[in-house]
């Protein structure tokens, strides 16, 4: 079994499985790999409860731990989605916010775990890296959204 060297851990609840099957149907290249469950009794289970998931968002090694109420999810981490167009913009946002998640700002929503995830067309991100006027443009077209508009940002880059 090889380990990787730097792997996301994900604090849940109790529902580290779900999230982490929900991910592996909505994302490509995503999969659960393990499940592991609690040798013997834990501060939030019982031996034989989910304790760990291990699964790949995108090719990325996570580890999802049911560890109980302590600790939230929070914006100060996220997911970083690129797409490449709006269908594929609002596929993944459509996914995550009808699964029980939220809205938010810019390009950012939540899923119903809590994790925060910033679904970003990659004209988005081009506009940005292009500066001056035209990332002013995209920047500010941007602040006006929740889901991005890719035709919106198109057009705010070309003034």
């Amino acid at each position: 079994m090889a380990i990787a060297r730097n792997t996301i851990c994900l604090w849940y609840d109790k529902e580290a499985e779900a999230a982490a099957r929900f991910y592996a149907e909505t994302f490509p290249d995503s999969a659960v790999t393990a499940v592991r469950r609690a040798p013997s009794d834990f501060p939030s289970g019982k031996a034989g409860d989910v304790l760990t998931v291990e699964f790949t968002v995108l090719g990325i090694p996570c580890i999802g731990i049911n560890g109980g109420p302590t600790f939230k999810q929070s914006e100060a981490f996220s997911f970083q989605i690129a797409t490449d167009d709006q269908e594929e913009t609002d596929r993944y946002w459509n996914a995550i916010v009808g699964n029980g998640g939220a809205e938010s700002v810019c390009g950012w929503c939540k899923d119903k775990w809590g994790v925060s995830w910033q679904i970003t067309p990659r004209v988005l991100t081009e506009a940005m890296a292009a500066g001056g006027a035209e990332a002013k443009r995209a920047f500010d077209a941007m602040m006006e959204m929740k889901k991005i508009d890719v035709a919106a940002i198109e057009a705010a880059r070309r003034g």
